[in-house]
C-alpha cells in the first residue's frame, strides 16, 4: 500500500489560507520573499501543504470583506502551534507584468487593488506570479509545534513531520475548479 506523504509547505497569510480552504479563491500571488534564493520567486514543488502565517498580514492590504479576519501581531510573533488543515496542487502558473493583467484578476483573489499593483511595481524587472491552487482539506486538521526554521520571509519550508494526503477532499468539485482556471487563464492572456 502506498501513501502520499508531504512535508513541503507553502507559507501564506492565514487569511488567504482560510479563503482557499473555503473555496473563495484558488489564487495566490507571489513576487519573491526577502529570503528567496537570488531574491526571485520560483515554484519548488507542485504539491504542498498550506502553512498559515499571521506575520505581515494587514487589514488595509486585503479587500474589505477579509479585513476583519486578520489577527494583528507584533513583528516576529509566532504561535506556539500552527494549524495545518489543507494541502494544494499548484495546477497552473501565470506570469503577469502589466497593471491591466492584475486588474483583470481582481474578482479572483483576496487582496485590494493597491496592494496588488504595489507588488507588481516592486522589483519591476520581475513578473508577478499567479499560482492557481487545487486545494484539498484534511478530514482532521493537525496542530504542529512552531519551529524557528519555519520563520522568516520565505515561501517554502520543510515541516519536521509528514502528512498523509490520501485522507483529504477537494474544496471545489472538478467542474467548478476547471471553469475558474479557464476564466483566469483567459483573462491573463
Amino acid at each position: 500500500m502506498t501513501y502520499d506523504l508531504l512535508t513541503s509547505a507553502l507559507k501564506e497569510w492565514q487569511v488567504a489560507v482560510h479563503a482557499l480552504e473555503r473555496g473563495e479563491t484558488i489564487v495566490l500571488l507571489r513576487k519573491g520573499g526577502i529570503r528567496e534564493e537570488g531574491g526571485r520567486f520560483r515554484v519548488e514543488h507542485d504539491r504542498v501543504l498550506l502553512y498559515p502565517t499571521v506575520e505581515h498580514q494587514k487589514p488595509e492590504l486585503v479587500k474589505a470583506t477579509y479585513a476583519d479576519q486578520i489577527q494583528l501581531v507584533a513583528s516576529g510573533w509566532h504561535p506556539e502551534q500552527v494549524r495545518i488543515g489543507s494541502w494544494a496542487e499548484i495546477t497552473d502558473i501565470v506570469q503577469i507584468d502589466r497593471v491591466e493583467g492584475v486588474d483583470a484578476l481582481f474578482p479572483f483573489h483576496i487582496w485590494n487593488k493597491q496592494f496588488v499593483r504595489d507588488r507588481l511595481r516592486w522589483k519591476p524587472s520581475q513578473p508577478l506570479y499567479v499560482l492557481l491552487l487545487r486545494v484539498y482539506q484534511f478530514t482532521s486538521a493537525q496542530l504542529i509545534p512552531y519551529s524557528e526554521t519555519y520563520g522568516g520571509c520565505k515561501s517554502w519550508i520543510d515541516l519536521h513531520q509528514s502528512f498523509e494526503i490520501s485522507d483529504s477532499l477537494p474544496v471545489l468539485d472538478d467542474r467548478t475548479y476547471a471553469q475558474t482556471v479557464e476564466q483566469i487563464i483567459h483573462l491573463t492572456r
